[in-house]
């Protein structure tokens, strides 16, 4: 299979869904023997930030002289990107090789979509031989194709509502299937939590004998973007700073610390020199992510209420006001749970599709936004509502996006310095 063809072929399968469950993957890894070598790796689930901590750990063992593997998804423009080797995506000659193996291998097996990529990542991760690799987990944990990994330390990042079809309604149900990636004595390193995931959490490693870091805990973090000191126990790691946008990029700053402190007691060599540069050099678009000069437009992908909750006190902090909103989401997200944060931000609603996957119909945006006495325009695609809300919010207001990364996606080549490049990706989602 050439490049395209290989893309023709994974989007394909997601005409077989999200399935939860394992029996594929173990089917996988008896086809394909280089699938049950050891492979030393981190296993990162959660609901929001295990992209964000999986990329900072990443590069903290990278920076420590490591051949790193790192798995995420989704991608934000190439497909590629979900399979990097010390920070580089694979080739796209090898993404075509890989999905040929999966789909020889697969046969008649109704593989889905993330299996058939997760498969592909262990695959390069062996070719490439990396030292160790970090997993991020696709939709939950328990069942979650990344599950059949066998990892030296797991991460849990905050638990909160989403993907509630699959995991559950109730947050105690979604803590604990995020607390299936804990394994019987493996550590844990246990992101800030509301008390009802907390408890789940712990438990579940309590049954497993699995030592638990959690964070307020165990490990913390005082100062601010610029000058950040990680605290655990007596041991103080000084003089961090963080380049990603947040309150919540300096916990998931801290959780990614804490993980680099469990695996350096296990014997890996990840200096504090190490962990300093990758905090200083980590990059990962999309996440309150600004364009232009001066700063105009305002990227951030989350699409929940605890992500877009982040969304509203980071303008808050930055004292922004009277954004001019571009919002489109996926799959069955309610716009009443998730957007009420930033109503008191916002002078103005442009309600968009997203072009990628399932999208919430724009007028449940605009019903959202009537309902709160907020301005409200439909579009019938992202750019034109792009387009209408630089036109409104000339160069005084900023104009924000968010509410799906896929519609981030579409519209960061806007902005994005040497935007064609970017925009050649763009075919890389179905």
């Amino acid at each position: 299979m050439d490049y395209q063809t290989s893309l023709d072929y994974l989007f394909g399968l997601q005409l077989f869904g999200v399935k939860l469950g394992l029996e594929n993957m173990q089917t996988l890894k008896v086809r394909l023997p280089r699938l049950r070598e050891p492979l030393p790796c981190v296993h990162v689930a959660g609901t929001n930030g295990k992209g964000s901590v999986s990329v900072m750990l990443a590069e903290m063992l990278k920076h420590s002289g490591l051949r790193v593997g790192l798995y995420t998804s989704p991608h934000l423009h190439c497909f590629t990107e979900r399979i990097r080797v010390d920070g580089v995506p694979i080739s796209r000659s090898e993404a075509a090789s890989l999905a040929e193996t999966v789909r020889a291998a697969a046969g008649a097996t109704p593989v889905t979509f993330f299996e058939a990529t997760t498969a592909m990542a262990l695959l390069a991760f062996k070719e490439h031989q990396v030292d160790i690799a970090v997993f991020e987990t696709g939709l939950g944990g328990r069942l979650d194709a990344t599950n059949i990994v066998e990892p030296q330390l797991c991460l849990i990042t905050p638990v909160s509502l989403d993907h509630c079809e699959y995991l559950g309604s109730r947050l105690a149900q979604i803590a604990s299937e995020k607390a299936g990636i804990i394994k019987a004595g493996i550590p844990v390193v246990v992101g800030k939590q509301d008390p009802e995931a907390v408890a789940v959490i712990l438990a579940v490693a309590a049954d497993l004998g699995a030592e638990v870091q959690l964070a307020g805990r165990d490990f913390s973090w005082q100062g601010d973007h610029e000058n950040l000191t990680f605290l655990s126990g007596q041991d103080q790691l000084h003089g961090l700073s963080c380049e990603l946008g947040g309150v919540h990029q300096l916990d998931n700053l801290a959780q990614a610390v804490a993980g680099a402190m469990q695996l350096r007691k296990q014997g890996v060599a990840i200096t504090d020199q190490a962990i300093r540069t990758a905090c200083e050099s980590v990059s990962w678009p999309g996440r309150l992510e600004w364009q232009g000069n001066p700063r105009r437009v305002l990227l951030d992908v989350s699409h929940n209420l605890a992500g877009i909750t982040c969304l509203a006190d980071y303008l808050a902090a930055q004292e922004v006001s009277g954004i001019h909103l571009v919002v489109g989401m996926s799959g069955q997200r309610n716009p009443v749970e998730a957007l009420m944060p930033l109503v008191k931000f916002t002078a103005a609603v442009y309600a968009v599709p997203v072009s990628c996957g399932q999208t919430v119909p724009p007028a449940k945006i605009v019903a959202w936004a009537v309902a709160q006495g907020v301005a409200v325009q439909e579009y019938a695609s992202a750019v034109e509502g792009f387009s209408a809300a630089l036109a409104n919010a000339g160069s005084r207001a900023a104009v924000v996006v968010c509410g799906s990364l896929y519609l981030v996606a579409e519209l960061r080549h806007e902005f994005k310095e040497g935007g064609a490049a970017v925009a050649q990706c763009a075919a890389d989602h179905p």
